[in-house]
């Protein structure tokens, strides 16, 4: 399957289901862990008294998995806020799967770190009554190097390690077959797609090794690639220009996630304000490059940025 076939699968997925443009992120599938909340700067609602604040809800509960997600909150969003007069908590999570169930159970008000197709699969197949309300900047999925350290080192008998959640090992599979490792059977739903859609993988014979995506860092030195998490490969401090191979679509931009009944309250408008504000889009571009940026930001730099966080075509073209 060639990559403009899975480029016009995929966009045929998503306006069959509703989502194009839209984001994602992976689940690990284990149990959750206890996420640690994060003190709330002291007198920060205290101090304002009469500001422009929703009366009925003036602590925000943000959940968010560890890492840029949560650096964006710590860093820029909570000041932004508590400046409002809203008293802001932040709970980080190491896994997947306790965001969502957090956020249904009322532990949160709001959760950023996953992308559409996971939030649909996951509501739906754990009855809970959430909906997305804005994208968030995203780091893409990429291949990194583990024991080979370029794409000019696939070898027949290769290992690569993959996160095991559906959504995201799927996209890892879509990636594999663009850059032309696997063959990927011919009109397969690419938001679906599993081992049993490789048609091929005689050409390098690879050993794929599903991981957790938390683990993925950590392994890459017992495989030949990695397949990896943008956020989980930023936690780990590894350079998101460090990818050998990272995926051209943007339909995987991450979303935020309330409940539904709570998407039209003012609260949630506000929060949105602060992630669409300038100031974020400043602190988003110079802290996080060569990540994807939310739709509605400048087109202009979403253009710029897509080229940046593409593969070189020397390199594209050699693993074919």
């Amino acid at each position: 399957m060639k990559l403009t076939d899975i480029s016009r699968q995929l966009a045929t997925a998503f306006a069959a289901v509703g989502v194009s443009s839209l984001v994602l992120v992976g689940c690990n599938n284990s149990s959750a862990p206890e996420a640690n909340k994060e003190a709330v700067t002291e007198g920060s609602t205290a101090q304002t008294a009469a500001s422009d604040i929703d009366p009925e809800h003036t602590k925000i509960v943000i959940g968010t998995t560890e890492g840029d997600f949560a650096d964006m909150v710590r860093n820029q969003v909570k000041a932004s806020l508590e400046e409002q007069g809203y008293e802001v908590e932040l709970v980080p999570f190491t896994d997947y799967v306790r965001p969502n169930l957090a956020l249904a159970e009322g532990d949160l008000d709001i959760n950023i770190f996953q992308h559409k197709p996971y939030l649909d699969t996951f509501k739906k197949e754990n009855n809970l009554d959430l909906v997305e309300v804005f994208q968030v900047p995203t780091a893409p999925l990429g291949i990194y190097s583990g024991k080979k350290s370029t794409l000019n080192d696939a070898y027949k008998g290769m290992s690569v390690s993959a996160p095991n959640d559906p959504s995201n090992f799927a996209r890892a599979l879509v990636m594999m077959d663009d850059l032309g490792w696997i063959t990927l059977k011919d009109n397969i739903d690419p938001l679906t797609a599993s081992k049993a859609d490789i048609a091929d993988n005689s050409k390098y014979d690879i050993d794929i090794i599903e991981l957790e995506a938390a683990q993925l860092p950590r392994a890459r030195d017992e495989v030949d690639f990695a397949v990896i998490n943008g956020n989980y490969a930023t936690d780990a401090g590894i350079e998101l220009t460090e990818a050998l191979f990272q995926e051209p679509s943007f339909a995987y931009v991450n979303w935020s996630a309330v409940k539904s009944a709570d998407a039209g309250e003012k609260w949630v408008a506000d929060v949105t304000d602060a992630y669409n504000s300038e100031a974020f889009k400043k602190y988003a571009h110079d802290t996080f490059p060569g990540y994807k940026y939310p739709k509605i930001w400048d087109a202009s730099m979403a253009t710029a940025d897509e080229t940046a966080a593409t593969t070189t075509p020397v390199e594209a073209e050699a693993a074919q």
